[in-house]
């Protein structure tokens, strides 16, 4: 099946974004998350109050891209450090000072460590704003306290581009599905106020 329209629209005129439900216990989350994305639903999340190990694995979440970002900045600021103190040092201002070779590896080292890391840290922050889509300006984000005390799973529905290996998005069938694999309450989601 194949859902074509970007969100249901209900009788009452609201937008539906889809359907969470809520968890006591991570490991009933865990594996719940596992049924979950067996059952192939395009858009679908977890949201807990602490790290819970295997949950990225349960989701299918590829690795992060971050850490070559990092290690690529990290490496262009050690060698922007170099190339800028063998320009200034040796090429464009040689000067000797004490019998010092022109081109110094001990007296690079710092500035070498200081620009390596600016370069890494401040694109790990970038691209970590960026791989999460922050600032989030197209969706609200759930109540604050979803993730207070308890675990929970949002099955969405699913974007414009209706892709066809995606089980197609039914409010009804999102809420058994989660009932089925163990949800203690199930809500469903609206786009003017969530919960």
């Amino acid at each position: 099946m194949l859902n074509q329209s970007t969100a249901t629209t209900t009788e009452s005129g609201k937008t539906l974004e889809g359907v969470v439900g809520f968890f006591n216990d991570p490991h009933a989350l865990l594996e719940a998350t596992k049924k979950v994305r067996e059952a192939n639903y395009e858009v679908f999340d977890t949201f807990t109050p602490y790290p819970i190990h295997g949950l990225e694995k349960a989701q299918g979440l590829k690795r992060s891209p971050l850490p070559y970002v990092t290690f690529g900045a990290g490496l262009t600021g050690f060698l922007c450090a170099n190339l800028l103190q063998i320009w200034t040092s040796a090429i464009d201002w040689p000067i000797n000072v004490g019998g010092k070779p022109m081109f110094s590896i001990p007296a690079f080292v710092p500035v070498m460590f200081e620009l390596t890391v600016l370069f890494g840290g401040l694109a790990t922050v970038a691209g970590m704003l960026l791989f999460n889509g922050l600032p989030n300006t197209r969706k609200r984000a759930f109540d604050s306290s979803i993730t207070r005390d308890r675990f929970a799973i949002f099955i969405g529905s699913p974007s414009k581009s209706a892709n066809q290996s995606f089980k197609a998005f039914t409010e009804s069938e999102a809420t058994q599905m989660l009932k089925a694999v163990g949800a203690q309450e199930v809500r469903t989601v609206f786009a003017e106020g969530w919960f």
